[in-house]
């Protein structure tokens, strides 16, 4: 049968249909968990018809597995769904991501499971409906529906008395900004007549007087650097990740806001983009040494994890602002691998926490001998997230400082040198804790508790993510060429506004208007490390 003209309505509709499928279950030993693995699972497998059928000669900037029927006729609403080289794999990891979600709480929720895993599939729906949503309006949908089933999972199933005034942290991130959303979005539709997004951004049928168009695009792009998070704005990110349950941490930072960034940012507000680049590129420098710096300081597991995220996706905006193929390239990538590579650890850090009843890192020490499996596992992903060549993260890595050392941008070499400092930073504080946990004297938890190695179900969990840091490592061209026909259209750098950003002018040697590289990632990949340098 040839799905295609249906299925990205049956993606979205698989997990909501298992959601009130739950709800009227009772809530009865195992059969929660098990219902929700068999509809993640069922989600995930009808992801992987996307890249299966995924036609690579389609022109550029085009949409396929394309859904577009009116909805409302005033104003104009359409029911409009399609994906591309971005939100393609950006589907599949949502996809992935649910069932190993539920695998990792297969134990770790107790009570209430027919709640936690009732709010768990919103989420995934609200999730897919962003990144399959081209219409400005149902896209908003999905944003606001996200923030609802996250807000109540951390309230719900937090670990400390802090649950309620994380969740409500959060909710007051992400929901102000939110509303200066929406006013940005009706404005579009008073310019244009539409909320349909690639007739607006085909037809450049958004215009204006530039004092507005540069308001509109900072309602934009506000909303979305708060729910990436972007250094400064990261408040709620720390005690979110500190209180979220693992499945719901997994998928909390980082990608939806990220999307939107390349989506709408880019795609609606190409020239304001381009003038406010120098100024995001000196923050995702910062945020990359602050949250580095922060870390190293933790003693909780969690929030370490949360400033390790914190310097991660600090990384991928450095990388998309660039402007350059390889950065754009490189940073879209890079959302895949911390995706996974942060999984990985937020699983593990869940396991030591089932085990062991704490995140705190003073009670651990000498684990390696009684938890091998578990070493193993923390090795390899903290060997994964600091970029160790032939492993995930360090394509995304590579490819993001290769493009920020020849964006056309001012202080661009200063701000690649900052960030290269992060790497370092990283390998630092990840191996440290690996040495404070795993190492040295044997601590008083592993010393008063007896806890058992991995089993089964954690094996296959863990298996899966070991194998595709590697698999994303030595072939990342398979990613990158989907990747690759949504970096170049956005890698074309306009002409640098008149008025720019204060204090970050455009550097004077570069001209105008240029293509600041003529090779892409994919070919990058498959070059020596001297041809990718040059």
């Amino acid at each position: 049968m040839n799905f295609d003209a249906s299925i990205l309505t049956l993606i979205l509709l698989i997990p909501l249909v298992g959601a009130i499928l739950l709800a009227l279950l009772p809530d009865k030993g195992k059969l929660m968990p098990g219902v929700a693995l068999a509809v993640t699972l069922l989600t995930f497998l009808a992801t992987l018809h996307l890249p299966s059928h995924y036609s690579y000669a389609a022109l550029p900037g085009t949409f396929q597995f394309e859904q577009n029927i009116s909805w409302i006729a005033s104003p104009a609403i359409r029911y409009h769904l399609g994906v591309d080289g971005l939100s393609m794999w950006l589907v599949v990891l949502a996809g992935l991501l649910a069932p190993l979600g539920v695998l990792a709480s297969w134990n770790a929720v107790g009570s209430r499971r027919k709640t936690f895993y009732v709010l768990f599939l919103l989420q995934q729906v609200a999730m897919l409906g962003v990144f399959l949503s081209l219409d400005l309006f149902l896209y908003y949908a999905f944003w606001e529906l996200s923030l609802v089933p996250m807000t109540l999972l951390i309230a719900t199933f937090g670990r400390t008395a802090n649950r309620r005034r994380a969740a409500i942290k959060y909710f007051l991130y992400a929901f102000i900004p939110s509303a200066i959303l929406l006013v940005g979005m009706l404005w579009v539709y008073t310019q244009t007549g539409t909320f349909d997004l690639p007739t607006i951004a085909s037809k450049h049928l958004l215009t204006g007087h530039p004092a507005a168009m540069w308001l509109a695009s900072l309602a934009f792009l506000v909303a979305f650097a708060v729910k990436v998070p972007v250094f400064p704005l990261h408040g709620w990110l720390a005690d979110a990740i500190s209180e979220a349950p693992t499945a719901a941490v997994m998928v909390l930072a980082g990608k939806l806001g990220l999307y939107s960034i390349l989506r709408f940012s880019f795609g609606l507000f190409p020239a304001e983009s381009h003038r406010i680049a120098p100024l995001m590129l000196a923050l995702g420098a910062i945020g990359i040494v602050y949250g580095s710096l922060i870390a190293i300081t933790q003693v909780d597991l969690k929030r370490l994890a949360a400033f390790a995220t914190l310097g991660a996706l600090s990384f991928i905006t450095l990388g998309i602002f660039t402007f350059t193929i390889s950065g754009l390239d490189g940073g879209i990538f890079h959302i895949l691998s911390e995706s996974l590579s942060g999984a990985a650890l937020f699983i593990l850090m869940g396991l030591l926490y089932e085990r062991y009843g704490t995140y705190d890192i003073r009670d651990y020490g000498g684990l390696a001998s009684k938890l091998p499996w578990v070493v193993t596992m923390f090795v390899v992903t903290t060997l994964a997230v600091v970029g160790l060549p032939m492993l995930n993260g360090f394509v995304g890595e590579f490819l993001i400082l290769a493009g920020s050392m020849q964006s056309a941008f001012a202080h661009h070499i200063l701000w690649t040198t900052v960030a290269t400092t992060g790497v370092i930073l990283s390998a630092s504080y990840m191996l440290w804790m690996i040495q404070r946990v795993f190492y040295g004297d044997i601590g008083y938890k592993p010393d008063t508790v007896q806890a058992p190695d991995l089993d089964l179900r954690e094996h296959v969990s863990l298996w899966i993510l070991a194998i595709l840091f590697l698999v994303m490592g030595v072939r990342s061209t398979f990613w990158l060429r989907a990747i690759d026909e949504v970096g170049v259209p956005l890698a074309a750098v306009l002409p640098q506004p008149q008025t720019p950003v204060k204090g970050f002018a455009p550097d004077p040697k570069v001209p105008e208007a240029k293509l600041v590289r003529t090779v892409s990632a994919p070919q990058i990949a498959k070059s020596t490390p001297q041809e990718a340098t040059r």
